[in-house]
């Protein structure tokens, strides 16, 4: 198995676990991660939320099974993963949220998506492999 199909396991699982806990056990699963559990009428939102998760976590895991993984898909990650790096600087900056309750996802999305960006082959590295 190459690095970037065991990274994208290792991403699959980790979006899946989040949708998981985001769908069965949002109040919970907020209150783990040290933020407030949102109301009732919240949770609609997180399902749906939690099905992206689920969605990306399933894709994920197909292109980790791929022949060859098509880099759009990667680098569609990897935007998550700068969106959610970017989010977590904002809300702390703001100070809406502590670093100690952002520091862990922060990491994992520059960790995910810096390696998802450098081990990603271009189309051109992807056409030349399969033939």
């Amino acid at each position: 198995m190459t690095r970037l199909k065991t990274l994208l396991w290792i991403v699959a699982v980790s979006q899946l676990v989040l949708g998981a806990l985001t769908l069965l056990a949002p109040g919970p699963f907020f209150a783990w991660m040290g933020l407030s559990v949102p109301p009732a009428d919240n949770q609609y939102m997180l399902g749906m939320l939690a099905a992206r998760f689920l969605a990306y976590g399933l894709g994920m895991a197909a292109l980790a099974r791929a022949e060859n993984p098509d880099p759009f898909w990667i680098r569609n990650m990897v935007l998550i993963q700068v969106i959610d790096f970017g989010a977590g600087l904002y809300y702390i900056a703001t100070g809406v949220i502590g670093l100690e309750v952002a520091a862990f996802p922060m990491l994992n999305a520059a960790i995910f998506g810096t390696l998802l960006w450098l081990w990603t082959p271009g189309r051109a590295s992807m056409r030349a492999q399969a033939v």
